[in-house]
């Protein structure tokens, strides 16, 4: 799992919602957000065993939380929407 990585949730309350990484903790543990169940002041710790990635990371947002800016939560949400509006197209 990398930073700015789009994944879907596979077990617990928010299976089958997508989030994107926004903290790697180590190789079982990561934090993601949604911008909208989960903001990114309080991402939630998730087991990576519980996540499916979709293959898609956002660069300019890697770059961002590697370099420790300043990420808002509608920034997520336009990420998160444009991915799925993208893949409803496909």
């Amino acid at each position: 799992m990398k930073l700015g990585e789009m994944v879907i949730s596979r077990a617990g309350r928010d299976a089958d919602r997508y989030f994107i990484v926004v903290s790697v903790l180590n190789d079982k543990y990561i934090k993601i957000a949604d911008g909208d169940l989960r903001k990114i002041e309080d991402p939630k710790l998730k087991n990576i065993k519980h996540v499916r990635s979709t293959g898609y990371i956002n660069d300019e947002l890697s770059i961002w939380l590697s370099e420790g800016k300043r990420v808002k939560n509608e920034d997520l949400r336009g990420i998160i929407d444009d991915y799925i509006n993208q893949e409803e197209v496909n």
